[in-house]
């Protein structure tokens, strides 16, 4: 700007404010009326700023867009690096409504999560939130590696699409055949009860439709409004200061080969076994304390957050997925 104003002022002399004003509708190509009748020189000139002005324009805007890709691929490898260091994490496909909410749920929990989605603006407000995330396509398998499948402890499969679900399970199957409490749980959303058997033989472990888990949990409020208050508040809903966890005995551990009374585990952590899943896939409600467990079995524990904290940090025992310390 500053050698086009003083370019005319010198060729046409041109005010100031006139000379200033052929530089901006040259640069800018606007076309506005010239000023006066320029000379031959002027022409020249105005050739010449106009040439080197559009082209400096164009190398500057090249080089922001450069900027912004570097800018955004430093962010995606910074993020890759995050991503690339979890172990035992879940990786969510789909960030609708209900990918949220189980996203937020279990980053509260203090879970490590990756979450899977192709579209630009759930992209974005992953970023601003501060999710670890993979844009692409979860039915491609470089997507699901992307987001350390192979040492995850689960995937969560909330794409709206039933195929879609399908689809992913049996690749995440291909990638992580192993099934079992240190295998990799998946857990898959139905839209259509009729999709619900293909999800299980595609490897799904879990298969739940909101729509049905809605309805039972209307009828349920009716039927049994305290019974459902009280879950409400042990699940993280109400008030009441209890946790209702799973936990699994390692070998080795504390309860391997012994009884709960053993082990006094009622005054020992003022906590009470519900029920027990035996390795062999058995059910045992309001199990007899008398009966030895054994290594593979878990507890369904109702019991304060620092009391069952207290079990876990004391590599007594651990959780589904986890070993001793």
């Amino acid at each position: 700007m500053g050698v086009g104003t003083a370019g005319y002022a010198l060729l046409e002399g041109m005010r100031l404010l006139d000379a200033l004003y052929m530089t901006f509708i040259t640069l800018t190509t606007i076309g506005f009326t010239e000023v006066g009748t320029l000379s031959d020189a002027g022409r020249v000139f105005t050739m010449v700023i106009a040439t080197v002005g559009i082209g400096t324009f164009a190398t500057l805007a090249t080089r922001a867009v450069q900027i912004i890709v570097l800018n955004a691929n430093f962010r995606s490898r910074r993020m890759q690096r995050r991503i690339d260091s979890l172990s035992g994490h879940y990786v969510i496909c789909g960030f609708g409504r209900i990918g949220e909410r189980v996203a937020t749920d279990l980053r509260e929990a203090g879970r490590d999560l990756v979450v899977i989605d192709r579209s630009d603006e759930p992209a974005e407000q992953l970023e601003n939130q501060g999710f670890l995330f993979v844009q692409g396509n979860a039915e491609e398998e470089e997507i699901l590696r992307a987001a350390g499948l192979e040492r995850a402890a689960g995937l969560i499969l909330v794409l709206p699409q039933d195929a879609a679900n399908v689809f992913v399970a049996l690749s995440a199957r291909e990638i992580r055949p192993e099934a079992g409490p240190d295998g990799l749980f998946i857990v898959a959303r139905t839209n259509e009860q009729s999709a619900l058997n293909k999800l299980k033989r595609a490897g799904a472990d879990k298969v739940i439709s909101p729509l049905e888990i809605g309805a039972d949990r209307i009828a349920q409020t009716i039927l049994r409004p305290r019974v459902d208050r009280f879950m409400e508040k042990v699940l993280g809903v109400g008030a009441l200061d209890f946790d209702l966890e799973e936990i699994r005995v390692s070998e080795g551990s504390l309860l391997d080969g012994r009884s709960l009374v053993e082990v006094d585990f009622r005054r020992r952590y003022n906590a009470i076994v519900v029920g027990v899943l035996k390795a062999s896939g058995d059910w045992r409600f309001n199990p007899d304390a008398t009966v030895p467990l054994d290594a593979g079995d878990t507890l369904i524990v109702l019991g304060s957050p620092a009391r069952i904290g207290e079990i876990r940090a004391g590599g007594q025992m651990s959780l589904p997925g986890q070993s001793v310390k």
